[in-house]
């Protein structure tokens, strides 16, 4: 298949591309960049380094599928700009159904966020719940899918809505909880967890990667909404985890931080979906980098931390 990927030179883009590639797929890649580019070239892949909001230079003749991973991700990022985030997150969601609509694009693959329902007491958390979004770009992702889930009709539109990813990729993220404790442990030889009773559904990269691959190969699988997490831990449970395979002390301090997040992905592992990876495996990946000598504490590997070198805040102008 001709596939058109958004945002592939991030952090899953760039465990996912080389596996499209793999698989036959001819891939077009779209991505301003911000973070850099760690894929390699490929006789299949054309990277184009250009801003998503950029609609009527991105190419569409010929796709079959789009995979939008293009967004401002995480609350404190968004809160940076919150205009140049719903300019990427919404407008660019309108946009970007519209184009593939009228360019005959089959299928639309949205990575959303588990994110979009907000803090719930239920323990499983599915699908059919009510979204509470809290934060701006928990409601950035929630009006997004709904923007999507309009052209339902003339194509089939899957969002995805992702725990927490964790594990290792070539464009590395330091400030995700698995990552960043691991990094944390690692470096310093001790963890500090505040409070630790939240809990957080978590996934490794390599079945997120997997996830998009199966909504690929499964074209039977209905539009609509799919949780994609398997590991709801707390951040304790994370840590301690952690501070035994890495032998690293263990502080715990209080936090006024009370929120949880769980998820329920049934409804993903009933289309066929296996789980092949867990939190567990993404600790010790990232423990062997490290000690291999591959992990390397960047600026880019901190959303926030770049994304203000970049001077992305209130004055950015397109």
């Amino acid at each position: 298949m001709k596939l058109l990927v958004t945002g592939g030179c991030g952090y899953k883009g760039s465990v996912l591309i080389p596996l499209l590639l793999k698989d036959g797929h001819d891939v077009i890649n779209i991505d301003n960049q911000w973070f850099g580019n760690y894929l390699e070239e490929h006789p299949r892949l054309i990277n184009i380094k250009l801003d998503v909001r950029n609609i009527d230079q991105i190419p569409m003749d010929d796709i079959d599928t789009i995979i939008h991973l293009a967004n401002i991700a995480n609350d404190p990022a968004v809160d940076l700009n919150p205009l140049l985030s719903w300019e990427v997150n919404v407008l660019i969601a309108q946009q970007l159904a519209d184009k593939a609509l009228r360019s005959g694009v089959k299928q639309l693959i949205y990575a959303s966020s588990g994110s979009v329902y907000g803090v719930k007491e239920e323990e499983k958390v599915t699908e059919e719940l009510e979204l509470l979004p809290i934060s701006v770009y928990n409601k950035t992702k929630m009006v997004a899918e709904r923007v999507f889930l309009s052209y339902a009709k003339e194509m089939k539109i899957h969002c995805l809505r992702p725990a927490t990813v964790c594990g290792i990729s070539p464009r590395m993220r330091l400030d995700v909880s698995v990552n960043m404790l691991t990094y944390q442990a690692l470096k310093n030889r001790r963890i500090t967890v505040f409070g630790g009773n939240q809990t957080r559904p978590n996934i490794h990269i390599k079945d997120m990667a997997n996830v998009y691959r199966h909504f690929l190969n499964q074209r039977n699988i209905p539009s609509g909404c799919y949780n994609a997490g398997f590991e709801n831990l707390t951040i304790l449970d994370i840590a301690e985890m952690i501070s035994d395979l890495t032998s690293s002390e263990l502080v715990i301090t209080e936090s006024n931080d009370p929120r949880s997040y769980r998820q329920d992905s049934t409804k993903l592992l009933k289309t066929g979906f296996v789980q092949k990876y867990n939190v567990n495996n993404a600790i010790q990946e990232i423990i062997d980098s490290y000690h291999k000598g591959e992990l390397h504490d960047e600026a880019n590997s901190y959303t926030v931390k770049w994304m203000k070198k970049l001077n992305l805040d209130s004055s950015f102008n397109k």
